[in-house]
């Protein structure tokens, strides 16, 4: 969102960006963007008071199958006998009642997580997806097609430029991601323990996983090592040096740092569930996020391999966030025009 908000402001389009809690006076705005779907009580809360024209990124992250598979105690039990929606409801109330969350819809108490997705999608004049993927993934959920536009996630060529006079380390291998179960570093620690390969572990622990991180450190082996949060142009020098990346999730949407490490001559080790496929086709090493085995062959394998130079002009000439403003601007355009009429 911040990307797609700084690079529409140099194609000269004035952005503000509001938190859902936010009063807005819809008047001032010629369009509104919504980003987030499994949040719907957020939207729904300013789709009942303004009629102005607007679209949707929805970003749709599944947790279901971690849910089901790797949540502890009552909730996972619970986990395994419901839907995903059924899932994302129960989660919602549960962060309401610890005042974690706020609920800004109050239909969404007895609508629930999928009727008000619905209600959404069928008010939406035109979705932004990420990927076909993303989009055939709604239709076959929620059983509504509409009008849409991808708009792939990208990278910054300037920020993300690699220097190749700088060798890269062959047993070096990173995973930047917020630590949680979704992002499965849990099974990846145990893949690369006590192996000739060095782990850099980049990220902070979610909030409300700090068991998850604790049992992460408490297994890690001396190879393994443990870097907090960095801003992106700290990472840089991490992508120049590393051979491999590797995002071992549950689920992805497209892996961002991915992206990065891949322009940066990273060779890229990605999961098999969700739509990061589309992104890296056949230029990246699959793993099966349930299967610590199958995610050290794909590391193997990177590490073997050389650099794939295809995957940074791959990514280079399609993913970036100019690209993807440039198609969310198209997408204003139509909204607009279609509203107008």
């Amino acid at each position: 969102m911040l990307e797609t908000a700084r690079h529409l402001e140099m194609l000269n389009i004035s952005i503000d960006i509001k938190l859902a809690h936010e009063k807005i006076d819809y008047r001032q705005y010629d369009l509104l963007h919504f980003f987030n779907i499994i949040r719907p009580a957020d939207i729904l809360h300013h789709l009942y008071k303004t009629t102005q024209p607007f679209v949707l990124s929805p970003i749709l992250v599944d947790y279901s199958e971690y849910d089901r598979h790797h949540r502890k105690g009552v909730a996972g039990v619970l986990f395994r006998l419901l839907s995903p929606d059924a899932i994302e409801y129960l989660k919602t109330i549960a962060r309401w009642i610890k005042g974690k969350d706020k609920i800004s819809s109050i239909s969404y108490w007895w609508k629930g997580q999928k009727r008000c997705v619905k209600e959404i999608l069928r008010k939406t004049p035109l979705l932004l997806p990420n990927s076909h993927a993303e989009y055939n993934y709604i239709v076959k959920a929620y059983g509504i097609e509409l009008p849409y536009i991808k708009v792939a996630d990208g990278i910054d060529p300037v920020l993300f430029s690699p220097n190749p006079s700088i060798a890269k380390d062959p047993n070096l291998v990173l995973c930047v991601a917020r630590i949680e179960g979704l992002k499965n570093q849990l099974n990846l620690i145990k893949a690369l323990n006590n192996t000739p390969y060095k782990l850099i572990i980049i990220g902070a622990a979610a909030p409300n996983q700090q068991n998850y991180y604790r049992e992460c450190r408490k297994i890690a082996a001396e190879n393994i090592m443990f870097t907090n949060y960095l801003p992106q142009k700290e990472l840089v020098c991490y992508f120049q040096k590393a051979k491999v990346h590797v995002l071992p999730s549950w689920f992805e949407v497209c892996g961002l740092s991915s992206l990065e490490a891949g322009v940066m001559g990273c060779n890229v080790v990605i999961t098999d569930k969700g739509f990061a496929r589309e992104y890296f086709e056949d230029l990246a090493f699959y793993c099966d996020p349930s299967s610590p085995k199958s995610i050290f062959n794909a590391v193997e394998k990177a590490i073997q391999h050389e650099s794939k130079t295809d995957l940074q002009k791959w990514i280079s000439e399609n993913f970036t966030w100019h690209n993807a403003a440039e198609k969310t601007l198209d997408a204003y355009r139509k909204a607009l025009k279609e509203w107008k009429n």
